[in-house]
């Protein structure tokens, strides 16, 4: 026995060795497969264990693979830090709700260039500018790039948005893990179809009928409808008839659809809200210029910046029947009183002045030249016109406090922090209107005051907040981090879902003053 000794003691020590070596490269493999491979190793697997031990921190844990599509598993991947509390669930909405639905590739619709499908084209932008002339027969001057520009309707904010919406990276299947539900549904464009003189159950129905259908969705109940947000592409008086408001002999437009309790539990998006009650919120109207990268931008900026400016002020508008706007009046006697002070642009010559008016070149070429851009009160307190202003780096000058940026778009205004002093830095003028009708101060004499350096820095605060009042081509993935009015309303709105998730009482926006230049 003592003879062999040696020999059964180096076979023990052979195994006692391979079972250590055997150990020893187990453990490395289960090292190395619990923390080293993950998403940005390149490695097609995770090995994870069933459970975890309470001495291991999870954290530590790699994430599972990027989910490539936007359902409801993308919410448990790290690959997008930024979707949490942003998650958007977009509803499917029934093609019977769809007016845009018979506006498929081929349809006879687009040879007209006034259907609602010519003037929806390109995902809402409409149709794309064609080249300058050069002779100036189409207004223009030089300043409006031939890339970029569109002949964008005004009311296509719904189409718009929608189509930024699909493009949106944290989009989920699943409504329950979505912060906020977004709902595709056109009721400005609807009720285009039948917007004056017709009796209030052709206004009222197609709406009403939507509204029962969305209230009808198990995604409402979970919050009775606070958790969905959509885009109304009008004012919100188009929306606000009450019974009763058909009894007289004048023509009635518009419909009750923001009157209803359904409407109400929502946060809706219009052009104009009611600064006296406030049960919506304003956002710009969409403008003509839809860039794709930063760098179109800024060339912008830059080209409008450098823009000579002859005219003192302009307008581009008309009369109202009757003299009922007599603010307008006034504006327009003041143009005509002052003919190389004023760039006017006519609106009043029936379809001729409709087309003058519409043509983005000659709009912005006018508002280009002029220091002032003047905004007198339509059909409501907002215009269009006075977004023109902006992208033409021309200075608005209103008349009613409650067509300010400062009541409407409060959102979109400056932001008084970035402005580089405590109340922020002046971009337009507020002209009291009384005593302008009293003729107490007229509009050449007020804006005249100003000084040239006044002007310029007035001016380029104007030039900042261009990006802040466009919207971005939602065809292309924009190049450079420019936030657009999109982006700044979109924001707003998850913020304030948030809090309605949280229970908090948001009351009402508070009632801020508002400068008025007087006559003294």
């Amino acid at each position: 026995m003592d003879a062999h000794y040696p020999k059964y003691l180096l076979y023990g020590i052979l195994i006692l060795g391979s079972w250590l070596i055997s150990c020893l490269l187990h453990f490395q493999f289960f090292h190395l497969s619990l923390f080293s491979y993950g998403p940005g190793s390149g490695a097609t697997f995770v090995l994870i264990p069933l459970s975890v031990p309470m001495a291991l921190d999870a954290s530590s844990l790699p994430a599972p693979p990027a989910v490539a599509d936007d359902g409801p598993l993308r919410r448990l991947s790290s690959a997008a830090p930024s979707c949490q509390g942003r998650y958007v669930y977009m509803l499917d909405v029934p093609s019977r709700f769809n007016v845009l639905s018979d506006c498929v590739e081929g349809s006879p619709a687009f040879q007209d260039v006034w259907h609602v499908c010519s003037l929806m084209a390109n995902v809402g932008m409409g149709p794309v500018l064609p080249p300058a002339t050069g002779n100036g027969s189409d207004g223009d001057t030089g300043v409006i790039p031939n890339s970029g520009w569109y002949a964008t309707d005004q009311y296509a904010l719904e189409v718009i948005v929608h189509n930024r919406m699909r493009q949106y990276e944290c989009l989920t299947d699943d409504p329950t893990a979505a912060t906020a539900l977004y709902v595709p549904y056109y009721p400005g464009l609807e009720l285009q179809q039948h917007l004056c003189g017709f009796n209030a159950t052709v206004r009222n129905g197609p709406s009403s009928e939507f509204l029962q259908w969305l209230s009808a969705r198990p995604q409402w109940a979970a919050f009775g409808g606070r958790d969905h947000f959509m885009v109304v592409g009008k004012t919100t008086w188009m929306f606000r008839h009450k019974e009763g408001d058909d009894s007289g002999t004048q023509k009635v437009c518009g419909n009750n659809f923001l009157e209803q309790p359904e409407s109400g539990n929502m946060t809706v998006l219009t052009y104009e809200s009611n600064i006296w009650d406030r049960r919506d919120f304003a956002v710009p109207y969409p403008s003509y210029f839809h860039p794709t990268s930063a760098g179109e931008v800024s060339a912008w900026q830059a080209r409008v910046r450098a823009a000579e400016r002859p005219w003192l002020f302009a307008f581009a508008g008309a009369r109202r029947a009757n003299g009922t706007l007599a603010i307008r009046d006034r504006v327009i006697e003041s143009c005509a009183s002052s003919p190389s002070r004023c760039g006017f642009i006519d609106c009043s010559h029936g379809l001729e002045g409709s087309i003058t008016c519409r043509s983005p070149r000659r709009l912005i070429s006018v508002f280009a030249s002029s220091r002032f851009c003047l905004q007198p009160r339509g059909d409501s307190y907002m215009r269009r016109s006075s977004v023109d202003a902006i992208m033409a780096g021309c200075i608005p000058v209103f008349f009613h406090e409650a067509s300010t940026f400062k009541k409407q778009y409060r959102w979109h205004e400056p932001d008084p922090e970035s402005s580089g002093n405590g109340g922020g830095r002046p971009y337009s003028v507020l002209i009291d209107p009384d005593e302008l009708l009293e003729g107490k101060v007229d509009i050449e004499g007020v804006l005249a005051r100003y000084t040239d350096e006044e002007v310029a820095a007035m001016r380029e605060e104007v030039i900042k907040m261009i990006p802040r009042f466009l919207y971005k081509d939602p065809r292309v993935r924009f190049e450079g981090d420019t936030r657009d009015a999109f982006d700044i309303a979109f924001d707003e709105v998850m913020a304030r879902i948030r809090r309605i998730k949280n229970g908090e009482d948001l009351g009402r926006f508070a009632a801020d003053d508002v400068m008025v230049a007087k006559g003294s």
